[in-house]
């Protein structure tokens, strides 16, 4: 069995760690990974597995579930609030193949699980499967990242499947980190969500206005993107600033400060509805809002105010997509 010490590790392979407390299990997993190509760590218990995560990111941990002090499933638990290695998969093994050590193993972050006496074959084998999903995830990610979307995948109960950089950058800079278990959606999310996800089932659609977090002045918006498949869903985060676009319709069509947001908002799509929730404004008030708005434009429906919104200025950082937005369709009378 191979040691490798972290600070001369140089990972041009895929990397496993293995964190076993029996030296004997250690040795012929480790001869197996390494003739199979791989770069392999070792911790013999969970708190020294802590620490050498901090160090280097293996790309998938190998876990054994019964170990003294910190067994698996709560060293499982701590990796999985640690950002920078909430994503590696994590395979547990165990000789605890009762339904309800298996099912501790998936609460607590694990992907799978072997059963002991090991077989090196059955554990490649896992291994490689487990290893090219979370690539495929990885990159798709990073695909989003780059092109500028910010997109979390969630559970029904708030915890993360997946998050691309930005919006795991985003949800840092909008809410401090929080000690739990298993990270989850802030609870203002988590309980906006659950609207959405509710209004669905009832047959009601998804669609409505974003959720808007403010900080610093700057804004964060919410929207739900809908059902992945019947326990997973996504959100799409957006950051403007509060003042720049509607400041620059105010300076142009000479709009006071609420008509400018009202206007703004008409541009991206939304309805009066979704309008007087977002501001906190009643239907009527949004639609008096509008009549004056038109009549400084010098126009008469919303379609045009929206396209002159549009063109009033190169810098206001619409977007070209507007995520989860209903046809506006609605009089304009309240």
């Amino acid at each position: 069995m191979s040691m490798h010490p972290i600070a001369e590790l140089t990972p041009d392979r895929d990397v496993v760690l293995i964190i076993d407390d029996v030296p004997d299990n250690l040795a012929v997993l480790s001869d197996a990974l390494e003739q199979a190509g791989f770069m392999v760590l070792v911790a013999l218990d969970g708190q020294s597995a802590l620490e050498q995560v901090e160090l280097l990111v293996p790309d998938l941990i190998l876990l054994d579930a019964v170990m003294p002090g910190l067994d698996g499933f709560e060293t499982c638990r701590r990796l999985k609030t640690m950002d920078r290695i909430h994503h590696v998969p994590v395979i547990f093994m165990t000789g605890l193949t009762d339904t309800e050590h298996v099912v501790s193993g998936f609460l607590a972050g694990g992907v799978d699980y072997v059963t002991k006496p090991i077989r090196p074959e059955e554990v490649l084998a896992r291994l490689e499967t487990h290893l090219h999903n979370a690539r495929l995830v990885m990159q798709a990610q990073q695909i989003l990242d780059l092109i500028g979307h910010a997109i979390l995948g969630v559970t029904l109960d708030g915890t993360f499947a997946w998050k691309s950089p930005r919006a795991q950058r985003w949800l840092l800079d909008y809410f401090p980190p929080a000690p739990q278990a298993v990270p989850v959606l802030p609870d203002p999310v988590r309980r906006w969500a659950r609207t959405r996800i509710e209004a669905g089932a009832n047959g009601d659609g998804v669609a409505g206005p974003p959720l808007v977090i403010s900080r610093h002045g700057r804004r964060l918006l919410i929207h739900f993107l809908g059902e992945v498949n019947r326990r997973e869903f996504l959100l799409l985060l957006e950051e403007q600033s509060e003042e720049e676009p509607a400041q620059s319709l105010k300076t142009s069509y000479n709009l006071t400060a609420r008509e400018s947001e009202v206007l703004l908002w008409v541009a991206k799509g939304k309805t009066n509805r979704d309008i007087g929730e977002i501001l906190r404004l009643s239907p009527r008030t949004v639609n008096k809002h509008l009549e004056h708005i038109y009549v400084k434009l010098g126009v008469e429906t919303r379609t045009a105010a929206a396209a002159l919104a549009m063109n009033a200025r190169s810098d206001l950082n619409l977007p070209a997509l507007t995520w989860g937005a209903r046809e506006p369709s609605e009089p304009h009378s309240a």
